[in-house]
């Protein structure tokens, strides 16, 4: 039922983000300015400096598209390496009070690619694989770098709108190191203080074993020495009965990696469980602190751009363009849910209180609908109810949230830049319908800028319908299904679609800690994080290349509602038909299958 407790903290969650929205845009403005002065400059400058000066840096010396480019892909070669150690490593290293072993290779694999990639998909549980010293320097470590990289993406994008005739779209360095010392690192210290006071652990001790109160007998799944689950024949999962009498309760340096997962829109959660586990997410206050703080920075963004292109009602079209479809989504999500499985009315079920399988008792509906909208409408892939026990039209928004681009805001800087790549090809199509050469904020959009921004739109295409019909057809990818028939595909298809969308999040119901599963996801991580920047930067270079001309009534306009519809339209044309055929497969199939048909399903 969607009550008004929803409406009202919808219209709370609205107002904040509304108006948290300008100041952090102007503080963005600031960051992202090597000669911006911010309130943190008496103690962040002799830092920024000295960073500089072990480096070998000159901040003020920029950088064209290609270097930029290379910068940053060579800083995520490193990084991914310098990870894949650590987890390889990780019986040798400190900060390992549950003595875990090496993380198998094809695992480290995707998780060093992932964290890399602001993808944070978790093929493991990290309570259970990864030691302390692994969750903050492997995994946490990136929630900073890989978030700074997409915000410096972003900003060179804006900057090559911004500039007449230039060859140079700033200093990857000097973004990357302001953005984590003026912005990431000050937010995520009070940040991780108030998650504390909410009752979310940080500690370095080892975890507790305590006895239940009643103990009981549970099915349990055979692993082997290395942790793999152990299968029969079949390829079904071998279980056994155990008398479960005692509990392990997790420790660790939580808090700090809850922040930085949340305001990084990273996603990576220290537990399996993520943010329905209650140290993860102790109490409501915190649970809605942490969704605002996913869309912080990304609506920021929106804000800087005004400001950057000197057109601040541009910014705030942009904006309203990203929060109708967020909006939209969240609505059709709630109500999915909030309306439930019509069979269990049949069946003579009070099903009054809607679809509560998967969600934590202590969110709701209404909590878990704008998590799941907000988590995949940006990058960030934190969860706090298991999408795989969605409703099929509950489930199918936050799959097409991410096959959308994750423009809805999206990923820190990564929305932006994506929404950007979408508003030239609006332009462009606008310019073709009605006549006018297409322009944009004084530069004319040409052959170059459109082949850049087709390209970035293809590489999630291609990676994400090749890949799922890979699997879907492949021993390896029908092996990893719990659930057959369309629920299985819209599996398949979330899984390639979040690693492609760089987002992270999953369905739960796919077991992919396989080698090829593994190795795959790694891969279209790679194609959606890295061969979508390089196109983008490379439209940011040629951009700034252009004199700005002076806008006159001949010029597109780029505000108000028209401009936002046409946006907003160009964003659906473009990645819902995309994958509507493959969506029919799955959840619009199985929604009929759920509302027609008289066998429960």
């Amino acid at each position: 039922m969607m009550n008004y407790f929803g409406w009202i903290q919808l219209a709370l969650f609205v107002g904040l983000l509304l108006a948290l929205t300008k100041p952090m845009g102007v503080y963005l403005n600031r960051v992202l300015d090597v000669d911006g002065k911010t309130f943190l400059d008496p103690i962040m400058r002799p830092v920024e400096r000295l960073f500089y000066f072990l480096l070998g840096i000159d901040p003020r010396k920029e950088q064209d598209w290609k270097q930029y480019s290379f910068s940053l892909i060579a800083f995520s070669l490193v990084g991914a390496l310098f990870t894949y150690a650590i987890l390889r490593l990780q019986h040798l290293l400190p900060l390992n009070p549950q003595g875990f072993g090496p993380v198998g290779d094809h695992l480290s694999f995707n998780t060093a690619v992932s964290f890399v990639t602001n993808t944070n998909w978790q093929s493991y549980g990290g309570e259970s694989t990864m030691s302390y010293f692994s969750q903050m320097v492997g995994l946490a470590l990136h929630n900073f770098t890989s978030a700074a990289a997409g915000i410096a993406v972003a900003a060179a994008l804006v900057r090559g709108v911004s500039k007449n005739s230039s060859q140079t779209i700033g200093n990857f360095w000097t973004d990357l190191t302001r953005i984590i010392l003026y912005l990431l690192l000050p937010i995520c210290v009070v940040y991780s203080i108030f998650l504390v006071s909410q009752g979310m652990i940080q500690n370095f001790k080892p975890y507790e074993t305590v006895q239940v109160v009643n103990p009981y007998t549970a099915q349990v799944i055979k692993k082997d020495v290395d942790g793999q689950e152990i299968k029969d024949e079949r390829g079904n999962p071998e279980a056994e009965e155990r008398k479960v009498e005692t509990q392990t309760i997790v420790q660790g340096p939580m808090a700090s990696q809850v922040a930085i997962k949340t305001l990084g829109t990273n996603g990576g959660g220290f537990t399996n469980a993520n943010a329905s586990h209650p140290y993860e997410n102790p109490t409501p206050l915190s649970n809605f602190l942490q969704m605002l703080s996913i869309l912080l920075i990304p609506s920021g963004l929106t804000y800087y751009l005004g400001r950057m292109v000197k057109n601040q009602r541009h910014g705030w079209a942009v904006w309203s363009a990203m929060a109708i479809i967020l909006f939209v989504g969240l609505l059709v999500c709630w109500w999915a849910e909030s309306t439930g499985n019509p069979h269990f009315r049949a069946l003579g079920v009070d099903a009054s209180s809607g679809n509560l399988e998967g969600k934590e008792a202590r969110f709701g509906i209404f909590n878990s609908a704008l998590f799941a909208t907000t988590t995949t409408g940006t990058s960030c892939g934190a969860v706090n109810s298991m999408h795989d026990s969605f409703t099929p039209l509950g489930g199918l928004i936050p799959m097409l949230n991410i096959q959308l681009g994750e423009v809805i805001f999206g990923g820190v800087g990564a929305g932006l830049y994506g929404m950007l790549v979408f508003v030239v090809l609006a332009v462009f199509l606008a310019g073709l319908m009605i006549g006018k050469t297409p322009e944009y904020i004084g530069k004319k959009i040409e052959a170059y800028d459109v082949k850049a921004s087709v390209m970035f739109i293809m590489v999630p295409v291609l990676s994400i319908l090749g890949f799922t019909a890979w699997a879907a057809i492949s021993p390896w990818g029908l092996a990893g299904l719990n659930n057959s028939g369309p629920h299985g595909f819209s599996e398949i298809l979330y899984a390639y679609s979040s690693a492609a969308g760089n987002n992270g999040s999953a369905f739960a119901g796919l077991s992919t800690n396989s080698y090829w599963y593994d190795i795959t996801l790694g891969i279209v991580m790679l194609l959606g994080r890295f061969f979508m920047i390089v196109p983008v930067l490379a439209l940011a270079g040629n951009l700034a290349k252009k004199k700005l001309v002076p806008q006159s009534g001949g010029s597109f306009p780029v505000t108000g509602p028209i401009f936002t519809m046409l946006l907003i339209g160009t964003v659906l044309i473009v990645g819902a038909l995309t994958f509507f055929p493959a969506l029919s497969l799955g959840p619009i199939v199985e929604h009929y299958i759920m509302t027609h048909s008289s066998t429960l399903f």
